[in-house]
């Protein structure tokens, strides 16, 4: 009789922790045989030095390839599971293409009987969605009349809202700015309807995702079951807060956690890490603090040595001639908000995109590990824009290691060079030089920006091509095996997981996803595109 604790793998296995596809990486002597005991991998290699226990359940992968399970180093699912679910208009340049459209579904949501309590509307994009113009508060307040509105950003960074929303939130013209984050203001000094950065942006849209919030549990378990048919088991999110590791446990206690989930706080001034720095377990757990240094290239405040272009798009966004993004925080308030989570031991992720505000993170960072006699802390860059390969290497030399939104090449590459920063837009999000520089890198979507596709992050990180075909040439290409690492092995290192998940090694835990074409071997074209057959997380694996 089969035991369900045993269970006997055949097909064909990707080990990305060895050379998959070396000059003497030879496909006829690719493992065909894992063993998974308990839900660790115990054995793996051809069906000779791994024969079938007689007690084992046995499972044929069939025609697709197995890879280690996909981890998303730098996602956002409380968020997503929040901003994509019903009850949200869904208005992200992925499902809305014009600015036409953007109002008509915000117009129809408005319209229907019975009217709503409120409405949020998320992924606003005029870059994308050519047309669209910041609205000002009065705007909105015509739209809506007494019905809070609240219009979220695409790059999560800012969002419109009405005078209704903005008392309902309890925000009016005397409302001090949130540390690191602001209200816009009119010349007479009242609110102009724009709330820029994340502690702004949250109390704006607190009260309207109240509904989303109560559904939390729901939603969590609905959005990862559909990470995990992408071929995810394990996400990072840095958006994480203090309820997120209880209600996660709960899913798990009661068989609805499809993915393993490792938390960073969101940090603020005189803020401590809310959790003990030894927690969780392999499904859920918070590993760092989350940190910013300036904000998004689209909404016109990333922190670099030079002026955004002067066009009809950056003044679209408000942006003024000669325009320079500013940082959110001084290198001296890095530092004091770091120092609350690293002298305790927290690892730490701070969002830095313009070179600027790299340097300023690394800065920071050198401080801290000097303060603290730091070794293995693990220290991280988000996104790195506009990282240098000077900085990259710098990051290295400090033991920081780096995740990339390489995405962004795919959705906004033409921008980034023909409407936002010229040529030096073409060297957006150098993976090359990260991997060149020595790092560990990984690359992420982050939550709902764009669509969590990571094989399509390791195509467009090898051809740095956008979705018109346009290759971004500033910056450098990596090699497949490395954007294979990027997703697995390093991704598990960067979130200190490589003892659990990340390879197909004995000793780790069975987590791996069956993509319909040889990873290693095929174009990246055809892997961008692939398809995820199957998922297993601890060795339970879900048809797809």
């Amino acid at each position: 009789m089969a035991d369900p604790t045993t269970r006997y793998f055949t097909g064909r296995f990707v080990r990305t922790d060895l050379d998959c596809v070396g000059e003497h990486a030879d496909p006829a002597s690719a493992p065909e045989a894992m063993l998974v005991e308990n839900g660790r991998i115990t054995a793996i290699g051809s069906r000779d030095e791994v024969p079938a226990p007689a007690h084992a359940e046995r499972v044929d992968l069939g025609e697709g390839w197995a890879v280690p399970g996909l981890i998303e180093p730098h996602g956002h699912p409380s968020e997503s599971a929040q901003l994509l679910g019903e009850g949200v208009i869904d208005i992200r340049p992925v499902t809305v293409e014009s600015a036409d459209a953007v109002w008509q579904g915000i117009r129809a949501a408005l319209a229907a009987d019975p009217r709503p309590a409120r409405v949020l509307a998320n992924g606003w994009d005029p870059l994308l969605q050519r047309g669209l113009v910041p609205p000002t508060i009065d705007e909105l307040d015509a739209v809506a009349g007494e019905t809070p509105l609240v219009i979220v950003h695409n790059s999560l960074h800012s969002a419109y809202f009405n005078t209704a929303a903005a008392r309902e939130a309890g925000i009016d013209r005397d409302t001090p700015d949130p540390a690191g984050a602001s209200y816009g203001r009119t010349a007479a000094g009242g609110l102009s309807g724009v709330a820029y950065e994340a502690a702004a942006v949250m109390r704006i849209a607190g009260p309207v995702l109240g509904a989303a919030q109560a559904q939390l549990p729901q939603r969590m378990a609905a959005h990862l079951a559909d990470l995990r048919g992408r071929g995810i088991t394990t996400i990072a999110d840095l958006t994480w807060t203090e309820d997120l590791g209880p209600l996660l446990a709960g899913l798990h206690a009661e068989g609805r956690l499809p993915a393993r989930v490792r938390g960073y706080e969101m940090s603020r001034p005189g803020a401590r890490a809310t959790a003990p720095l030894d927690n969780g377990d392999a499904w859920v757990r918070q590993v760092g603090a989350k940190v910013w240094s300036d904000g998004s290239p689209w909404v016109g405040n990333i922190a670099a040595s030079f002026p955004y272009l002067d066009n009809a798009v950056t003044r679209a966004l408000g942006l003024e001639p000669g325009h320079v993004g500013r940082a959110n925080y001084t290198t001296e308030q890095l530092i004091d908000i770091g120092a609350q989570y690293a002298g305790e031991g927290w690892q730490l992720a701070c969002h830095s995109h313009g070179d600027v505000a790299v340097a300023s993170t690394l800065d920071a960072y050198e401080e801290l590990i000097g303060r603290f006699g730091l070794r293995d802390h693990r220290f991280r860059i988000e996104h790195c824009g506009l990282m240098t390969p000077a900085q990259f290497r710098r990051a290295a030399e400090l033991g920081v290691t780096v995740s990339l939104f390489v995405d962004h090449i795919t959705y906004w590459g033409d921008v980034l060079v023909d409407d936002l920063f010229g040529e030096r837009g073409s060297a957006w999000a150098d993976a090359g030089a990260a991997f060149a520089a020595g790092h560990r890198a990984t690359f992420h979507n982050d939550g709902t920006v764009t669509p969590c596709e990571p094989l399509r992050n390791m195509a467009v990180a090898e051809t740095r091509t956008s979705r018109t075909g346009r290759r971004l040439d500033g910056g450098t290409g990596v090699t497949r095996l490395d954007a294979l690492r990027a997703h697995t092995s390093n991704a598990a290192w960067q979130l200190r997981s490589e003892h659990e998940v990340g390879a197909l090694r004995p000793g780790l835990l069975a987590d791996f996803a069956v993509v319909d074409v040889d990873p290693c071997r095929a174009d990246a074209e055809t892997l961008g595109a692939a398809r995820v057959l199957a998922t297993a997380v601890d060795g339970l694996l879900d048809g797809h």
